[in-house]
C-alpha cells in the first residue's frame, strides 16, 4: 500500500469497497509508540516517557446489518467474523482478539456496539515492541466512537482498551501504549505518570528523528522473565515496607530509601529494586533535560538507561549491546537503549537528522558482521494520537 497515510487510507477503502460492494463510512488511524526511557517503571506506578510514532493501524468500516462485525486484515488476509451476542476469544485469526476485547468492553460498559464492516491494515512490524496490539485496539475503539457519534475522553478510551488486552486477550500489559496511542503530539514525547494518569508534553530535540533497529533475535525468554522480574520488584516492595513507612510500590522508594534500607534486600532483589527506583529518577531528569534544551544531558541519560537495564535489571542480551554500542559510535546519535522486555526486540536511538544516512550504514554493518543478520533500521517521527483520516 502507498507510504503516506492519505494514500493508504484511500487503498484501504477501495480494499472496502472490493470486499463489501460500499463505500466505507469512516477512515481512522492509531498509531504505535516507542519508548524512549523508563523501562520497567510501568508496573512498579513510576514514570515512562513514549511517544507515538508515524507507524499505525488504519482502519475503515461502516455499520451493517444483523449481529456480527466481519472484519478483514489485510496484513493476513483473512476475515474475521464476531458475533456481537456473543464475543469469545478464538485461537484462529488471533489478532482479531484485540478487536474483540474492546468490543467486548464497550459491550460492558453499557455503550452501543453496531453490527459493522471493517477492513484493517497496519504497518507497525509485527512483534517488534512497538505496540501494534494496543494501536489495534485504540483504532477499533475510536472507529466504533467515530461510527455511532460516542464521545470519550482519551483517558477512558485508553483505560478501557488496556482492560481489553488485560481481561479479554489476557495480557497483564501496563497503560503506557494505549495512553500515547490515543494522546500522542506530533513531534513530542510524553511524560506520564503511570500512577495518577498525569502527564506532560516536552519537544524532542529540533533537528533529530527516532531510529528503531530491530535486533531479529525472537524475544523468547521475554515472557517468563518479564514475570520474574515482577515477582522480584513485589519482593523489594514487600521487604522494604517493613522499613520505609507508606510504600505500596517501587515508585515510592527514593534513591535516598533504597541507599538507606538496598542491604536489607537479597542481592538480585537488591539489583532490580536499583534499576527501578533510578530509572524513575532517570525519567524525571530526562523531562528536566528536555524542557531546558540540553540534548546532551538527554541523551547520555537513555545510554545509562541501557546499561541499567544490561547490568541491573540483567534483560539484555549480546545482539541488544552490539546495536547499542555500534548507535553510539555514531557522532550524531545522542543516545541509544534497548526498548521493551528486552532478551531481543529493538534499540530506540535518537539521531541528528544529518546522521540518519551513517547511523543506518554503520549500526548495520557492525550487526551484520557480529551475526550474520541484517537489523531492519525503522526511521520515525513523533506523530499525532489516534484520530479520524477521513
Amino acid at each position: 500500500m502507498g507510504s503516506s497515510v492519505e494514500e493508504r487510507a484511500r487503498a484501504l477503502a477501495d480494499e472496502f469497497r472490493g470486499r463489501f460492494g460500499r463505500e466505507p463510512e469512516v477512515v481512522v488511524r492509531a498509531p504505535g509508540r516507542v519508548e524512549l526511557i523508563g523501562g520497567h517503571t510501568d508496573y512498579n506506578e513510576g514514570f515512562v516517557m513514549p511517544a507515538a510514532i508515524d507507524r499505525d493501524v488504519l482502519m475503515a468500516g461502516a455499520v451493517a446489518q444483523g449481529d456480527t462485525v466481519r472484519v478483514w486484515s489485510v496484513n493476513f488476509g483473512e476475515m474475521s467474523e464476531i458475533l456481537l451476542t456473543d464475543i469469545r476469544r478464538v485461537e484462529e485469526a488471533s489478532w482479531s482478539n484485540y478487536i474483540r476485547g474492546v468490543l467486548d468492553q464497550f459491550h460492558r460498559a453499557g455503550r452501543v456496539t453496531p453490527p459493522m464492516e471493517l477492513v484493517v491494515e497496519g504497518n507497525i512490524p509485527l512483534g517488534s515492541g512497538l505496540s501494534s496490539s494496543a494501536a489495534l485496539e485504540v483504532a477499533t475503539a475510536c472507529l466504533i466512537l467515530k461510527l455511532t457519534d460516542g464521545d470519550m475522553d482519551g483517558r477512558e478510551m485508553a483505560l478501557l482498551c488496556q482492560r481489553a488486552e488485560n481481561e479479554f486477550v489476557g495480557v497483564n500489559c501496563g497503560i503506557m501504549d494505549q495512553f500515547i496511542s490515543v494522546l500522542g503530539q506530533a513531534g513530542k514525547t510524553m511524560f506520564l505518570d503511570c500512577r495518577t494518569l498525569d502527564h506532560q508534553f516536552a519537544n524532542l530535540p529540533r533537528g533529530t528523528r527516532i531510529v528503531v533497529a530491530d535486533s531479529k533475535k525472537p524475544r523468547t525468554l521475554a515472557g517468563s522473565e518479564y514475570n520474574v522480574r515482577r515477582a522480584q520488584c513485589e519482593e523489594a516492595v514487600s521487604i522494604l515496607r517493613k522499613h520505609i513507612n507508606g510504600i505500596r510500590a517501587l515508585r515510592d522508594v527514593s534513591v535516598e530509601d533504597l541507599e538507606r534500607h538496598g542491604g536489607k534486600l537479597p542481592d538480585v532483589v537488591r539489583k532490580r529494586a536499583r534499576h527501578v527506583v533510578h530509572e524513575n529518577e532517570r525519567v524525571l531528569q530526562a523531562l528536566r533535560a528536555l524542557n531546558a534544551g540540553d540534548e546532551t544531558e538527554f541523551g547520555n541519560l537513555l545510554n545509562q538507561s541501557h546499561a541499567s537495564a544490561r547490568d541491573l535489571y540483567e534483560i539484555s542480551c549480546d545482539e541488544m549491546n552490539w546495536l547499542q554500542e555500534a548507535a553510539v559510535s555514531v557522532p550524531g546519535c545522542l543516545g541509544s537503549r534497548l526498548m521493551g522486555g528486552g532478551f531481543g526486540g529493538c534499540t530506540v536511538s535518537v539521531v541528528r537528522d544529518e546522521a540518519v544516512d551513517e547511523f543506518r550504514a554503520v549500526v548495520s554493518e557492525r550487526y551484520a558482521r557480529q551475526t550474520g543478520i541484517e537489523p531492519e533500521i525503522s526511521v520515525l517521527n513523533a506523530s499525532d494520537g489516534a484520530g479520524q483520516v477521513f
